[in-house]
């Protein structure tokens, strides 16, 4: 919801404060009616089929948790006549997910929220998936969703209709600050232990991040950082408050999890794609964790989504 009026206002107060309707849109579902989301309230929408031929400037997917339940043949098929019609296709939060199984991401640099990133690296290899917070790549524009949101439309605005318009409605809504093009979602300024954490754990982690899938000795990261291990196991013990060695299983957990919840891979992929050679030591480290096994929250873990949340530690591309 916050992703999707985020979107939408600042095309409503470029409207208002110009005193002409430059902008007008439509929210479209698959069959029409009320979209529920996952904050409990609902938007009402037309159906698909009563917008199929209207020759749009933009067409923007938005959705949420569970995105591969809503990319059916006839919603694909209009996605990608938009896109041969000359239409700007784009995607908030998840939708590039579905921007993505209808094959219009191939080849495009897209963004999604970096919770999906590593489920989304997994699922669509061709795309190039960053972590900024918008990515405008010729007709494909993708938005990591919430605060961002209001960020995109008014880059579209300031294309469209120029700096002072843009300026206007950020005023009017008090976005006191545009982030620019190419800002990423998580700033390294506050990433990912805070701005107190010594440069030299930032480091590690920065390495272990880069090496989930396949993972090194804590004495390699300590070689790449220049430090002891007793030395890098004190300084994590004092900032992480646990070790490396933990630490680095933990964050593997991280995306193992977003594996598991937000894909339909198999559990012995997500094993292998979170760096465990056995299954049987997955489970068992998973279940250590995360209180249940892996099938278990695959299936508890879907519902209700939206009371739920754990950090995703992300992969550097």
């Amino acid at each position: 919801m916050m992703a999707t009026m985020g979107f939408i206002d600042p095309f409503r107060v470029a409207n208002y404060i110009d005193g002409r309707s430059h902008f007008d849109w439509s929210i479209v579902s698959a069959t029409g009616g009320l979209c529920p989301a996952s904050n409990g309230m609902a938007l009402d929408s037309k159906a698909l089929s009563d917008v199929q031929d209207v020759p749009w400037d933009y067409v923007i997917v938005s959705s949420s948790w569970s995105p591969e339940k809503h990319g059916d043949a006839t919603l694909l098929t209009a996605l990608r006549q938009w896109s041969r019609k000359g239409s700007t296709l784009g995607a908030l939060d998840t939708g590039a997910f579905i921007l993505a199984k209808a094959g219009l991401l191939n080849g495009q640099r897209a963004t999604v929220h970096y919770e999906h990133i590593d489920a989304m690296k997994e699922l669509y290899p061709t795309v190039e998936c960053t972590e900024d917070l918008f990515v405008f790549d010729g007709n494909i524009a993708t938005c990591c969703g919430g605060s961002a949101s209001i960020d995109f439309a008014l880059h579209i605005l300031r294309t469209t209709h120029g700096d002072a318009m843009a300026n206007a409605a950020a005023r009017y809504m008090f976005h006191q600050s545009l982030r620019p093009i190419g800002s990423p979602q998580n700033p390294s300024l506050i990433e990912p232990l805070g701005s107190t954490t010594p440069p030299i754990v930032k480091h590690a982690i920065a390495i272990m991040e880069q090496n989930l899938e396949e993972p090194i000795s804590i004495p390699e990261i300590c070689s790449q950082v220049e430090i002891s291990q007793r030395q890098l196991d004190r300084l994590f013990k004092s900032f992480v408050k646990k070790t490396p060695k933990l630490y680095y299983r933990d964050i593997r957990l991280d995306r193992a999890r977003g594996l598991v919840t937000q894909t339909d891979m198999l559990i012995s992929e997500i094993a292998v794609a979170s760096g465990f050679s056995s299954q049987v030591h997955f489970s068992r480290a998973y279940r250590e964790i995360f209180g249940l096994s892996p099938s278990r929250d695959r299936i508890e873990g879907r519902v209700p989504f939206e009371y739920r949340a754990w950090p995703m530690h992300r992969k550097t591309i």
